[in-house]
């Protein structure tokens, strides 16, 4: 089974556990995510892979993180993620990408996420869930970093910390690659 397939078996599984779990009819799960029922169904069948995007907003929707939808394994008191379990999300032809190290649902989800951003390239973020933080240090090169409208300039070395409930951007506005980890903590669903 490839990568893709094993991710998209994974994600359909937990899509319908999670699911379930929170009582959610596909319609109601469609609503509080923004997504058609329909793209729900060919996910629980896993007959589609979403979008980071999609991926993001029903996770959100659920209250759970992004690790938590595409993890196969659950359970271990310590879960090791080799690199080649680490689940890329995004990726250009030019290099830039992110990849989901690991995550857990200890008190609300927390994600921890490495990002490699070409120059030139960039990802937006719709606005997760209101009291949704993330901290995310710089490691190589200068990321611009823009929340709500607002653009910070933040060169290796430089960490920060936002509630990210309001649109924001990551960006390489330089010549060279920018790395960077992130941290995302989501609240709880209630």
């Amino acid at each position: 089974m490839s990568d893709l397939d094993q991710l998209t078996q994974s994600l359909a599984r937990n899509l319908k556990r999670w699911r379930g779990e929170r009582g959610f009819t596909l319609d109601t799960l469609a609503a509080r995510a923004g997504v058609s029922r329909g793209m729900i169904i060919q996910i629980e069948q896993a007959r589609t892979n979403p979008s980071v995007g999609t991926t993001v907003k029903i996770a959100d929707a659920l209250g759970v993180s992004i690790a938590t939808l595409l993890d196969h394994e659950q359970g271990a008191e310590v879960r090791l993620v080799p690199p080649e379990q680490a689940v890329r999300m995004w990726s250009t032809e030019a290099g830039s990408r992110t990849t989901l190290l690991v995550g857990t649902e200890q008190r609300g989800p927390l994600e921890l996420w490495s990002w490699l951003l070409m120059p030139g390239e960039g990802s937006a973020s719709d606005p997760h869930p209101p009291g949704t933080v993330e901290l995310l240090h710089v490691e190589e090169g200068t990321l611009t970093l823009e929340v709500d409208g607002a653009v910070h300039t933040l060169p290796a070395g430089t960490s920060a910390a936002f509630d990210a409930r309001v649109p924001h951007a990551y960006r390489n506005d330089g010549t060279t690659p920018a790395r960077m980890t992130m941290a995302v903590s989501i609240p709880p669903v209630p």
